[in-house]
Order: C-alpha cells, then structure tokens, then sequence
C-alpha cells in the first residue's frame, strides 16, 4: 500500500508511539499491542486508515518494557492503564477507542473501565483467564527457569502465524525474545491470584462499562464457543462479535484493509 499520510514517531508520557492525523472531533483512536511485540504491529492499520478514513488522528503506543517505552516495577493491568492514560491526555486524545490485541485487549477493557472511553475493540484476547492462568501455573518452574523460551514458543505456536501473509508473518518472527522478567511480570496476576478472582475482577470491569454505555467489540479469528459467547452477552448484552475466520491470533495482521474499515463502521 502507498502511504498517503506520514506516520510520525513520538513520545507521550513516557511512551513511544506512532502518531496520524489531527483532532477533527472524531473519536480518536488508540492502538495498545500484544505481549511481546511492539507498536509496529499496528503500521498496517494506520496505513489502511489513511486511505479509507484521512486525517482520522490515531496513536499506537509501545507499551511498557517493550519497543522504545522504559521498563516497570509493576505491570498489573490496572498500573499499566494508569501509564496508558498518562500516554493518552499527554497526546491530546479525548475520551478515545481503545483497541487492544491480546493482552490487551484485558488491558483496553481495564482502561475503559477507569477512564473516559467511547468503545473498545479487543482483538482475540478471551476475557475469562482461568484456563490460560492454570496452565501458565503448571509451566511456572519452567519459566522462572533458563529454559523458559520454551514457555514463549509453546505459546506462539498456538497462535497458528502459518495462518498469516508471508509478510505479517516475517514480522512476528521479527519480534525478539521477550526477557523472562518481562514475561512474569506481565503474567504475574495469572500466577498468583485464583481463577475467582481473576474472573470477578473482570466481571467488576465490565460491569462498569455496561453502566457506562461503552460500546464493545470483540474480533477474533475463529468463531468463540457458544458458552464464552453466551456468557459475554450476558455481561455485555450489547457487545458486538466479528469473526475473521482463519486469521489465528492475529486478525488485524490477516486482513489489515478489513480491519480498518471495521474501525471506522
């Protein structure tokens, strides 16, 4: 694709980001990548949005210990959304959509549930984190160990990359070894609370997006079980499901031109 708008690099708060288009008062857009990766993810979607939706201002942010964004202490979910909205009134942006790819997209969801937010897009980051916490807790001698990349390999290859274009491939394959510390501190919640309060600290923030008429998508790149689905309206009885099917993990990465527009409907 030929880029019509120029990406500008920046930094907001103490967060490294990609920056397109000017405040028109349209809502502008936040885009908040996965665990491991970088802002550079999200470089097709801006590039898409420049051509079907001009001047719409969006930021990408690196998050905390990843790309050009300082490491942390902590990365609770609730900690990192304070960083992010630091990020995100440094950056001008009013009461933005939050656009979240696998962590975060928990992490999108905990922002809109602290802070002014006119929708969130969670990409394939499934809200019930109990079964993913148990085997995290089973692979924990593992990870805190020296052959920990296996943990971070077994992961990936559930993510089914061969779904992808060669190109979001070689850019997944770019993406470098997350630091262990990165890892556990990321994943430190799953390791050490229960699947009960794991569960009621999400039912908590959705239950505050439901009182605030927070528009909800969620996109995923195979149809959810009936039984996740079911369970999503009943906290969300508005939420807004769309499949991608056969994108694996990475939705936007798969069809980047359907993903914007998407964005934009």
């Amino acid at each position: 694709m030929t880029r019509d708008v120029q990406i500008l690099a920046a930094r907001f708060g103490v967060l490294a980001a990609d920056e397109v288009g000017v405040p028109d008062g349209r809502p502008p857009l936040v885009f908040l990548h996965g665990l491991g990766f970088d802002r550079l993810h999200w470089t097709p979607i801006l590039d898409n949005l420049a051509a079907i939706d001009r001047g719409r201002h969006a930021v990408s942010f690196d998050l905390p210990g990843h790309g050009g964004s300082p490491a942390r202490l902590s990365y609770g979910a609730a900690d990192l959304a304070v960083v992010v909205h630091d990020a995100v009134r440094d950056a001008g942006l009013d009461a933005p959509i939050v656009v979240g790819h696998s962590f975060s997209g928990v992490l999108a969801t905990t922002y809109a549930a602290m802070y002014p937010t006119r929708g969130v897009v969670n990409v394939d980051q499934p809200l019930l984190a109990g079964g993913f916490a148990e085997r995290l807790r089973m692979s924990e001698p593992v990870l805190r160990g020296p052959e920990y990349a296996q943990v971070w390999t077994a992961l990936l290859a559930g993510m089914h990359v061969e779904e992808l274009p060669a190109d979001a491939q070689a850019m997944i394959a770019a993406a470098p070894l997350p630091p262990r510390e990165l890892l556990l501190g990321y994943w430190h919640d799953l390791l050490v609370m229960s699947a009960g309060e794991l569960s009621e600290r999400t039912v908590q923030a959705l239950a505050a997006l439901r009182s605030a008429g927070v528009p909800y998508r969620y996109v995923t790149g195979a149809e959810p079980s009936q039984a996740y689905a079911d369970w999503l309206r009943s906290m969300l009885p508005d939420v807004s499901i769309s499949v991608f099917p056969g994108t694996g993990h990475f939705p936007h990465l798969a069809r980047p031109a359907e993903f914007a527009k998407l964005l934009c409907s």
